[in-house]
């Protein structure tokens, strides 16, 4: 580009810069500038950044943009300075080819990001002189009778410029004529058109032909010009011209009439006769090229018809010069002028375009962010070209117009991906016409999961019944919590919470999976020693922050008959043999011998039944099978032996069935000794401590002794260490050491948890005390058969019954 018309573009730019300046208090939302065609690619036309309050810095995060018009971008912005510049030739007459107006503006769309802006651009394109005027015929034909008066107006075909304004066609000159002269005139669309005028009268016999140059100037500077040869023909007098009824016609007709409509039909006569009054209609030289593809011209007859599917959207008024001439050796014409005017119909859907489309996005974004960007536009005019754009309503977002045809998508609602993980948007457009028009277009919203969600266990409690002697790192359950979360949200680690009983942690007795929530026993657990547990385990996601929840679990243990019932009563050693001596004199039904059997297990495996396993006679003794009181059937005979071997087995009805055996070898003797019912209760005190029941009275009171050293020794500790939570509850596997047993008339109460005393009911000796060693948890309360005035007679088997704690 030269020096000159850099000047002038920084002149322009510089007066339209001032009126922006002037008018951007009152529109704000259009930025206005002017360029003019032609310039070299890469010509700054302005700073846009600037002119926006942008700041350059923040062009590229922001990903400024500018649209593409007819699959052109004519103009870019530099993201480095925030310059608009040319990026691709501008030719204003190929940009704007209808010569409607003088004005040719280039509307963009500017779109910045983060948030989510549109500018609007209106570049005015300014016209320079590029183009010389030209004509459409390089050779016009004029027929003029020599009877032609002077002052007669012949109509010439007019140049055409493409530029507009002072650059289109200013004057035409005609070159040096005696008998003609030109006569300039203004269309209403400001364009310029000569008449040949008559100025002498002409003699075909002097001269038949007149050869004229028509130069068409326009105004640019420098100044262009373009020429046409005249052609004038002499003819001889045919002096009627054919008239029409008015010199201007105005007529309607509604787009996308079909073709061969008729629009209207021209009359006109010639009072000639013969040939000289035959009539030919034809389109003169001022009819654009344009107009008469549009529209056929019947020459013979003058109908007007549509030729061509007529367009509201392209142009909306259609000028027409017709010409009836006449078939005489000197044909004359008139001339009429016909604008036709076009309705509009509402045949254009309205369109939608998406300038902008946020997808994905959290779904926990905020209410009012902004989701998309769209326009909306329809060629039609007036009602059929007023639009409406709706979304579903059942959908959490709405619509909010942001700018004349402009509309931001906006959230409503609060999003939820674990109901809805995504949404179809559908846009639908409907213009105001009859019948309205519509168009739509659907975009998919895909929300991204966040960490919203806490997991779930099934139940809230679980109970897990475990049997007892379990190998260690048996599988006891599976405890899975579900989290409906997605990815690293939903990912569940699982733990036992730690929690000491009688200072055992739970990890050193549970164990779980923290992938899958598998629970596993890490040792074996006895059921007379630990009967249940109750601990917490939590599962926990892997999202930022992390969501948990945890679940009570309730560990039974169940018994097992895995303990053989014990023979504390008679007493004596494994394998050996209890002796005992009766007189002979015994009644019938009296006691000889109570056998008393325990066993560790629970209620249901400790349930004993007492039978002989051996018996000599079974006509003499008799075996309760509940007390396991050994009574005489009958009185001692001579015939009968002194010595009686009698075994006594003890079962469980547990599964598999256990039991115990004691032999007792009874000896009966005659002696003075007064009987049973006259003994007295000296006697049988002095008695009971002789052999061995001395030292077991002995070893009786040293243990007693040793317990009463230790709890006094604990119930120091205790008091030293910090008073418990009134509001804690007691550990379900706390140990139970109260033991209560209870003697004759007195009761022995022990808190020691290792040992259990047994006292033992009448014997023919006096009372027999026997102390064994029982695991640390059981509980017995024994009840002795109480002391009685004889021998002879014993309490029922409910005093020696063994009762279990319920």
């Amino acid at each position: 580009m030269t020096q000159r018309a850099t000047c002038v573009v920084r002149l322009e730019f510089t007066l339209v810069f001032l009126c922006f300046l002037a008018t951007i208090m009152s529109v704000s939302s259009v930025t206005h500038y002017s360029v003019p065609e032609e310039m070299e690619d890469g010509s700054v036309v302005a700073n846009l950044a600037a002119d926006l309050g942008l700041e350059v810095k923040t062009l590229k995060t922001r990903k400024m943009r500018v649209d593409v018009v007819a699959n052109k971008k004519y103009l870019d912005i530099n993201k480095d300075t925030g310059e608009l510049f040319i990026a691709e030739r501008i030719d204003r007459e190929l940009l704007c080819p209808l010569k409607t107006t003088t004005h040719c503006f280039l509307k963009l769309d500017a779109t910045i990001e983060n948030p989510i802006r549109m500018f609007n651009i209106e570049v005015e394109i300014t016209d320079i002189n590029d183009n010389a005027p030209h004509f459409r015929r390089g050779t016009m034909h004029l027929d003029i009778s020599e009877s032609s008066p002077v002052g007669e107006r012949f109509s010439l075909n007019n140049a055409a410029d493409p530029d507009v304004g002072a650059n289109s066609v200013k004057d035409y000159y005609l070159s040096a004529s005696d008998h003609f002269a030109l006569e300039i005139q203004t269309g209403r669309d400001g364009s310029k058109f000569a008449d040949l005028v008559l100025q002498k009268a002409l003699d075909r016999e002097q001269q038949a032909v007149h050869n004229l140059i028509l130069t068409a100037v326009d105004g640019g500077v420098p100044t262009r010009t373009g020429t046409a040869s005249i052609i004038v023909r002499v003819l001889d007098v045919n002096d009627n011209a054919p008239s029409f009824d008015k010199d201007k016609y105005v007529v309607d007709v509604m787009e996308n009439s079909p073709i061969g409509s008729l629009v209207m039909k021209l009359n006109a006569t010639d009072l000639d006769e013969g040939s000289n009054s035959d009539v030919v209609y034809s389109y003169s030289l001022y009819t654009s090229e344009r107009t008469q593809e549009m529209f056929q011209l019947n020459p013979e007859n003058g109908e007007i018809r549509v030729k061509e599917m007529i367009n509201y959207e392209d142009l909306k008024l259609y000028e027409l010069e017709v010409i009836a001439s006449d078939k005489g050796h000197n044909s004359l014409s008139e001339q009429c002028r016909v604008t036709i005017q076009v309705t509009d119909m509402n045949d254009n859907h309205p369109e939608i375009s998406i300038k902008s489309f946020q997808s994905p996005v959290k779904e926990d974004v905020a209410t009012d962010t902004v989701i998309a960007v769209v326009s909306v536009s329809d060629k039609d005019s007036g009602d059929n070209g007023l639009v409406d754009l709706h979304v579903p309503d059942n959908m959490p977002f709405k619509l909010r117009e942001s700018s004349d045809n402009y509309y931001e998508l906006v959230v409503s609602e609060p999003l939820d991906r674990e109901k809805v993980p995504e949404y179809d948007i559908t846009f639908t457009v409907t213009d105001r016409g009859s019948p309205p028009l519509s168009d739509n277009e659907t975009m998919t919203l895909e929300l991204l999961d966040v960490n919203d969600n806490v997991p779930q266990f099934p139940q809230s409690f679980y109970t897990i019944r475990v049997m007892e002697n379990n190998a260690p790192g048996a599988l006891l359950s599976s405890l899975t919590a579900f989290d409906p979360d997605l990815h690293e949200n939903q990912y569940l680690v699982y733990f036992i919470l730690e929690k000491e009983i009688a200072n055992t942690s739970m990890s050193m007795l549970f164990s779980i999976n923290p992938e899958n929530g598998n629970l596993y026993a890490l040792k074996t657990f006895d059921y007379e020693i630990e009967k249940d547990f109750v601990f917490h385990i939590e599962a926990r996601d892997s999202g930022s922050p992390p969501l948990s929840s945890n679940v009570t679990v309730h560990i039974i243990i169940v018994d097992q008959n895995d303990n053989a019932p014990s023979i504390v009563s008679p007493w004596c050693e494994r394998g050996s043999v209890v002796e005992e001596k009766i007189p002979r004199s015994t009644d019938k039904g009296s006691l000889v011998a109570k056998v008393i059997a325990l066993d560790k297990d629970s209620v249901h495996n400790s349930r004993i039944t007492y039978q002989f396993l051996q018996l000599a006679d079974a006509s003499l003794f008799s075996l309760d099978q509940y007390n396991g009181e050994i009574r005489t059937m009958r009185m001692f005979s001579y015939k009968d032996p002194r010595h009686h071997r009698l075994v006594v087995v003890a079962k469980v009805n547990g599964e598999p069935a256990l039991s115990a055996t004691v032999t007792i070898k009874l000896l009966t003797v005659e002696t003075a000794v007064k009987a049973y019912s006259d003994m007295t209760e000296m006697s049988l005190e002095y008695d009971i401590f002789s052999d061995i029941n001395l030292y077991l009275v002995i070893g009786l009171g040293s243990v007693s002794f040793l317990l009463l050293i230790t709890i006094l020794v604990t119930i120091v500790l205790k008091c030293q260490k910090v008073k418990p939570s009134k509001s804690a509850p007691p550990s379900r596997n706390s140990v139970i050491s109260e033991r209560n047993s209870t003697i004759a008339d007195s009761t022995l109460v022990s808190n020691d948890a290792y040992w259990y005393s047994l006292f033992l009911a009448e014997t023919r000796k006096g009372k027999l005390v026997v102390r064994q060693p029982v695991p640390k948890g059981s509980r017995y309360i024994v009840s002795s058969i109480p002391r009685g005035t004889g021998l002879s007679e014993t309490s029922d088997s409910a005093a020696s019954t063994l009762q279990y704690p319920k």
